[in-house]
């Protein structure tokens, strides 16, 4: 598992055999089955979490049992609650895998100590945490301007590799539409 992990890091900076040392001695493995949970809401996250194979969702329940998914991650996305893991606040999220998953963890401290040793993997990280921003704020604006059409498209034309991946109830959950406005929409769809 590690071994994809470092692939992923020496295709995007340059790594010493002794920074990848140090990278691996930090680095907890961890399988997850479908539909388990790697974080509850209740938990106080801990971790930087890499997703190596799999498929997860970062979701909260609303009040009326209603789930609302903020975001997918599949391989080589990063994944977990900041506000959390910043603050040591219990999450009000929970994370969970849609098919079996293999995760790498870093303990926060670990994390920050690696960050310092290794100025490269900084950049990386300011790298991921800016485009994150980027994608949160497209996010946003796409949810208070689009339609439910564009809301489709635009989630289809950003994600076609994961796309396939998802129930269609978790793509409407996602995207702020009722599972029955995605059938309707797909349906019309199909018929232009």
């Amino acid at each position: 598992m590690f071994e994809i992990f470092q692939k992923y890091l020496t295709e995007k900076i340059a790594l010493s055999d002794d920074e990848i040392q140090l990278i691996e001695s930090v680095c907890k493995q961890k399988r997850l089955r479908k539909k388990q949970f790697l974080c509850q809401e209740g938990d106080i996250w801990q971790y930087n979490a890499f997703i190596c194979r799999g498929l997860v969702k970062t979701f909260f329940i609303a009040e009326n049992g209603t789930e609302h998914i903020i975001n997918f991650a599949p391989e080589n996305y990063w994944t977990g609650d900041r506000e959390s893991l910043h603050s040591g606040n219990p999450s009000l999220l929970n994370i969970d895998a849609i098919e079996p998953t293999d995760v790498i963890l870093i303990e926060k401290a670990n994390f920050e100590k690696l960050c310092a040793e290794i100025p490269q993997l900084n950049q990386l990280v300011n790298q991921i945490i800016q485009k994150s921003f980027i994608v949160s704020q497209g996010r946003i604006l796409a949810n208070i301007s689009f339609t439910a059409e564009e809301k489709y498209q635009n989630f289809l034309e950003k994600y076609p590799h994961i796309v396939n991946r998802i129930p269609q109830h978790m793509i409407a959950s996602y995207i702020g539409i009722t599972p029955e406005t995605l059938t309707r929409l797909r349906r019309n769809m199909f018929k232009k």
